[in-house]
C-alpha cells in the first residue's frame, strides 16, 4: 500500500503544473537561454539572495544535500518580513492584546478576580521585539549548524553565476554560484496618492510599534493583515473602521464562513464599510482625514482617525536586483517566471516565494524553497498551491484549505456539504469559547475532500488534519472513522466528516 503510494505521488510530481497562474502554458514552453561564463562560478553550488522563509530554508535545505551554500540578506537579520516584521511580530501582538481582552472580559466568568488590568504597551512591544531577537537569531545558528555561509547586503546579478552584494559594512564583494535562487519575496503595496510615514500613515510594520494605542485607527483593505492588525489595536482600546473597495472582507474565503467571521469581528465592535473607496487623505493636521465614496460612485464623507493603517496588500519585490540585465522575464504584475522546476527562462536562476505565482505565505515559500533546492540536487520537489492551508489570526481564527462552496458552484462540481458548530462540542463549551464552526465540502459521488473551512478559537491548528487528508486524497469517511481523542475541538472536525457523509452524532 505504502510503495503505491509512493509510486502515485512520484508520478504526480512529474506531471502536475506547480501552480494555476494564467502563464502557466508559457511558463512550460519558454527556451532557456545559454548563462555567460564566469570564472570561479563553482565556488557556490548554490547561492540565495533572500534569507526569509523561502531564502533561509532553501540555503539549510540545499546544505543539508551536500551542496555549497551561500545565503545574501539585506536586512542584516535572517527571517525575512515574517520573521522581523510580519507574521512573527503580529502573532505575539495578536496572542498578548487576546490576553488582555481576556483579562477584562472573560476571567470573572471563570472566578478569577482581579482589582484592575492596565496595558504596559512598552512591555508588551518589548515581548514582541524579544521574540523576534531569538528567532533570528536561532536561524543563524541553524546556519552555522549546517554550514550555509551568511552574507549580510544587497545584492544584484552580474552574470547568472555572479552576484555582487553591497554589504552592510560599506563594502562590496561578488558571490559566484552554479545555481542562483531569487528569494527577495515581497513589500507593501502602497495606493495611489497616499504616502506612507510609518506614524500616522502606516503600513504592517508600522502598525506592530505605535507608540500609543490611538483612539481612532482606520484600517484601508479588509484582508488577512488589516483585520489582524486591527483586532490588536481594537482589543487594546482603539475604535477600529476598515474600509475596502470590495463588496467582501477577505474576498478568498467561503461566503458562508465570511459572514459569521464578520458577525463575529461586529461584535468585538470592529466597523466595516465595504463597497467603499478612498478618494484622498489629509494627515495635515494633527490627526488624519479620510475623504471617501462609494465604490461605484456617489456622495463624498470625510472620516477622520489619529492613525490609518494601508492594508491593500503586497507586491513582489524584486527592485535592484537587475533581473533585466541577465534577462529574467517578469509579468505584468512584476512576479518572477519560473517553469515547474523553479527555473526562469535563463539557465542556473531560480525563483521562489513571493516573487513568483501564487498564494503569497511564509509556508508556501518554505515548501517553494525545499522543493527548488530539490530540483538542483535531482530529486523531486513538490508544492500544491492548491492545497495549500490559510490562516487568518484574529479571534475566532479562520483557517481554510482546498476549495470554498463559491469555487466548485463556478466549477460545476456536484458536491455535498458536512457542518458541525462548535456549540455542540463538549471541550468548547468547557472551555466557554464555543464560537465557529467547521465546513466540509466532499465530492458528491467519490466524497473525496476537496475543502475544509474552519472558525474556532484554535482553527489555525485544527486545519493540519484536513491540509493532509486532502493531501492524501481522503473521503469524509476516512476523517470520520479516525477515533478522535475526547474531549477535544478536533472532535468537530470529526462530527462535521460526518456530517458529509452520513449523519453527525451530537446535534
Amino acid at each position: 500500500m505504502a510503495m503505491a503510494s509512493l509510486a502515485r505521488r512520484k508520478a504526480y510530481f512529474l506531471t502536475r503544473n506547480v501552480t494555476n497562474s494564467p502563464t502557466d502554458a508559457f511558463r512550460f514552453s519558454f527556451s532557456l537561454s545559454r548563462g555567460f561564463a564566469s570564472s570561479g562560478s563553482d565556488e557556490n553550488d548554490v547561492v540565495v539572495i533572500g534569507g526569509g522563509p523561502g531564502g533561509y530554508v532553501a540555503a539549510i535545505k540545499a546544505a543539508q544535500l551536500g551542496l555549497k551554500t551561500t545565503c545574501i540578506e539585506k536586512r542584516g537579520a535572517l527571517g525575512g518580513t515574517c520573521l522581523n516584521v510580519g507574521c512573527i511580530p503580529s502573532k505575539a501582538l495578536l496572542h498578548s492584546s487576546h490576553m488582555y481582552h481576556e483579562a477584562q472580559h472573560s476571567f470573572a466568568k471563570h472566578g478569577i478576580k482581579v482589582s484592575s488590568v492596565e496595558v504596559d504597551l512598552p512591555a508588551m512591544l518589548a515581548q514582541k521585539d524579544n521574540a523576534v531577537k531569538n528567532l533570528t537569531r536561532g536561524i543563524e545558528g541553524l546556519f552555522k549548524k549546517n554550514k550555509v555561509t551568511y552574507v549580510k547586503g544587497y545584492g544584484k546579478f552580474l552574470s547568472p553565476n555572479e552576484v555582487s552584494v553591497e554589504t552592510i559594512d560599506g563594502e562590496n564583494t561578488v558571490v559566484k554560484g552554479k545555481h542562483i535562487i531569487v528569494a527577495t519575496g515581497s513589500d507593501v503595496k502602497s495606493l495611489p496618492g497616499i504616502t506612507i510615514d510609518e506614524k500616522k500613515i502606516v503600513s504592517s510594520t508600522g502598525a506592530l510599534s505605535l507608540s500609543e494605542i490611538p483612539k481612532k485607527l482606520i484600517v484601508i483593505g479588509a484582508g488577512y493583515i488589516g483585520l489582524e492588525m486591527g483586532s490588536v489595536w481594537g482589543r487594546l482600546g482603539s475604535e477600529v473602521t476598515v474600509v475596502e473597495f470590495a463588496g467582501d472582507i477577505v474576498p478568498s474565503m467561503d461566503g458562508e464562513i465570511r459572514k459569521q467571521f464578520q458577525r463575529s469581528l461586529e461584535k468585538q465592535k470592529m466597523k466595516f464599510m465595504l463597497k467603499t473607496k478612498v478618494v484622498s487623505v489629509d494627515s495635515s493636521g494633527d490627526g488624519v482625514k479620510l475623504t471617501v465614496e462609494p465604490s461605484d460612485g456617489g456622495d463624498q464623507t470625510t472620516l477622520e482617525a489619529d492613525v490609518v493603517l494601508v492594508s491593500a496588500g503586497r507586491t513582489p519585490f524584486t527592485s535592484g536586483l537587475d533581473l533585466e540585465k541577465i534577462g529574467v522575464q517578469t509579468d505584468k504584475a512584476g512576479r518572477i517566471l519560473v517553469n515547474e522546476r523553479f527555473l526562469t527562462n535563463v539557465s542556473g536562476v531560480y525563483a521562489i516565494g513571493d516573487v513568483i505565482p501564487g498564494p503569497m505565505l511564509a509556508h508556501k515559500a518554505e515548501e517553494d524553497g525545499v522543493a527548488c533546492v530539490e530540483f538542483i540536487a535531482g530529486k523531486h520537489g513538490h508544492v500544491d498551491y492548491d492545497k495549500v492551508p490559510g490562516v487568518v489570526y484574529t479571534h475566532p481564527e479562520v483557517a481554510s484549505v482546498g476549495k470554498t462552496e463559491e469555487q466548485l458552484k463556478a466549477d460545476g462540481v456536484s458536491y455535498r456539504v458536512g457542518k458541525f458548530p462548535f456549540m455542540a462540542n463538549s471541550r468548547a463549551k468547557a472551555i466557554d469559547n464555543a464560537e465557529g464552526l467547521v465546513k466540509i465540502l466532499a465530492d458528491k459521488e467519490t466524497d473525496k475532500i476537496l475543502g475544509v473551512h474552519i472558525m474556532a478559537p484554535n482553527a489555525g491548528e485544527l486545519i493540519h488534519e484536513a491540509v493532509l487528508a486532502i493531501n492524501y486524497d481522503a473521503s469524509s469517511e476516512d476523517i470520520a472513522r479516525v477515533c478522535h481523542a475526547h474531549p477535544t475541538m478536533s472532535e468537530a472536525l470529526k462530527e462535521a466528516a460526518m456530517a458529509t457523509y452520513d449523519k453527525p452524532i451530537h446535534i
